[in-house]
């Protein structure tokens, strides 16, 4: 259902006879926070928002200044699936205010929309289709698998259709579109694409998917989860993000005379992300499991690099095809579904920016497999590597000016803090691995 505006939300909550109304937003580290309010509430929810306390959610304030306000979004409104009945549960996606009613600026929605805002003051829109892999599991503390398949299989080997089938129902009724769905190249791992919309949309479409892939999973009683690399010796969960820009209804990356059929606006825009992909690895990246994931021989880009037909480049631009025109995008393949959504999409838009402004040259692609090359004809090609663990990845994006820029210094310092946290936590931490490898002989 679409809502457009107040009267629309307090209408259908009317006729529904809506028992509450869960207000959602993310933490810094876009973790799902969500309160609920009910009906008699929803006037001054709407007008005015909510209050409550900041200083306990990651990376918001601290506790002298915690007053903070949720403002829902009414377009956001929509339905929960799984809590359905004869009174169902409504949600909607809420900006972060100061209690002036300024916008917060440790709020990530915001960091998304302000960005987003000056590319529309010069006529453009951002649009965003992720690929957002996952496993199932038995439960949430072992890897026991579902099953034994592979890329594209099916029944007997694929055991997840049916919770993929329902995943995408519930999807569905909550406005979100589904392009397709399969089974991923590790077992138990799985795949369902969302049609792509404008960088907003899509950042809260990521959020929900997220908990309905867990939800729709807990309800046939077993555990999903985006954890990037949870299996030794398989394939990780990325996050590809393919991603245009358009101004008007014309495709701003699309030029039919170029011989990539790329606009100089899209080559601009590849060598910005190609540029700084170190620097926004943390963000894209932000776990220190993340970088279990990122190691060659595991289909997962490490190298710095853009192609047309190559799997282990960093960005891949996707064949064009007569006629379609609009589809003409690049998808970055570095990423993981385990990200903050809206800080991903922000510094991605970001670093492409930054080469749009300055007119990066794009360097040519590397068709050939980066894996195979040896250093030295890795650096013959220009090609230069992502950061190899999150401390790494960490000091990249600390250095950083545009990346600060981006994020505004309330997230960027906070996003900083917290992986410094983790890092020192598991840099410190004696894992089962130095045990079995050192205790014993040393």
């Amino acid at each position: 259902m679409e809502c457009q505006g107040i009267e629309d939300v307090k209408r259908v909550v009317e006729e529904k006879d809506i028992s509450f109304i869960q207000f959602w937003f993310t933490d810094v580290l876009g973790v799902l926070k969500t309160f609920a309010i009910t009906p008699s509430e929803l006037e001054e929810g709407l007008t005015e928002g909510m209050g409550f306390d900041g200083s306990s959610i990651e990376g918001f304030a601290r506790i002298h200044e915690s007053d903070m306000i949720a403002k829902p979004d009414p377009t956001t409104f929509q339905l929960v699936p799984w809590r359905g009945g004869e009174r169902p549960v409504a949600r909607m996606f809420c900006d972060i205010l100061n209690p002036d009613g300024t916008p917060y600026a440790g709020d990530p929605r915001y960091v998304l929309k302000r960005l987003l805002n000056k590319i529309a003051d010069k006529g453009y829109t951002f649009y965003i289709g992720p690929e957002l892999e996952y496993f199932y599991f038995k439960n949430d503390k072992h890897t026991d698998i579902l099953d034994t398949g592979g890329y594209f299989d099916s029944r007997p080997l694929d055991m997840g259709s049916n919770l993929r089938r329902d995943t995408i129902f519930a999807l569905q009724s909550m406005g979100i579109r589904v392009e397709y769905s399969h089974h991923e190249v590790a077992p138990s791992q799985h795949e369902i694409d969302l049609r792509y919309r404008e960088a907003l949309k899509m950042a809260d479409n990521t959020m929900t998917y997220r908990l309905v892939v867990k939800e729709i999973a807990r309800q046939h009683g077993v555990y999903a989860t985006f954890m990037p690399k949870p299996i030794f010796g398989k394939n990780g969960s990325g996050m590809h993000v393919h991603q245009s820009l358009f101004k008007g209804d014309k495709n701003a990356f699309y030029n039919p005379d170029d011989q990539y059929n790329l606009s100089d606006l899209a080559k601009y825009y590849i060598a910005g992300l190609m540029r700084h992909a170190p620097e926004i690895t943390a963000v894209c990246n932000q776990w220190v499991n993340s970088y279990k994931r990122l190691v060659p021989g595991y289909e997962a880009p490490v190298y710095v690099s853009w192609a047309r037909r190559n799997r282990s480049a960093m960005i891949r631009v996707p064949m064009y095809k007569p006629g379609k025109e609009n589809a003409t995008r690049i998808e970055f393949r570095s990423p993981d579904p385990a990200c903050n959504p809206y800080l991903a999409f922000a510094v991605m838009l970001g670093a492409g920016l930054e080469g749009i402004e300055k007119k990066y040259e794009l360097p040519d692609p590397v068709e050939e497999d980066i894996f195979e090359m040896n250093p030295a004809e890795r650096k013959a090609h220009g090609i230069t590597d992502l950061p190899g663990n999150l401390y790494a990845a960490i000091l990249a994006t600390e250095e950083s000016e545009l990346v600060r820029k981006i994020l505004g210094d309330h997230v960027f310092n906070k996003f900083i803090e917290n992986k410094r946290i983790e890092w020192d936590a598991y840099r410190t931490h004696v894992s089962k691995f130095e045990l079995d490898n050192y205790l014993p002989k040393l």
